[in-house]
């Protein structure tokens, strides 16, 4: 179990990356929260995330645009907006800004179908 003293989540963040910074904050069977940091990164062509996993993403910090296999159209992410990933929903990162980190706060836990296996 993580230390129970306060983590800002901002801290910390270095400027350029050679890929996304994952970190995982909290884990448990039923629940997953991660840091990611992101300095420019995108998903490369033609790759697509297809998870088992329901995700919630929250960006703290910065800027990024998320593509989803199934609408034409780039969903734009600032400081505070978040997207709801359904298990399956192919999704990639289409664009992350360089000029500072791209500050995400993500959530999976398991769909239905995962829970019951």
């Amino acid at each position: 179990m993580s230390s129970p003293y306060p983590k800002n989540l901002l801290e910390n963040l270095p400027a350029q990356l050679p890929e996304e910074l994952i970190e995982t904050i909290l884990e448990n069977p039923q629940l997953r929260i991660e840091r990611i940091v992101s300095t420019g990164q995108a998903s490369p062509p033609g790759f697509w995330y297809d998870q088992d996993e329901h995700e919630w993403v929250l960006v703290l910090q910065g800027a990024a645009r998320l593509q989803l296999a199934d609408q034409a159209e780039l969903i734009s992410l600032e400081s505070g907006d978040s997207l709801l990933i359904p298990a399956h929903c192919r999704h990639r990162v289409d664009w992350t800004t360089a000029e500072s980190p791209t500050v995400w706060l993500a959530i999976f836990w398991p769909s239905a179908e995962e829970s019951s296996t």
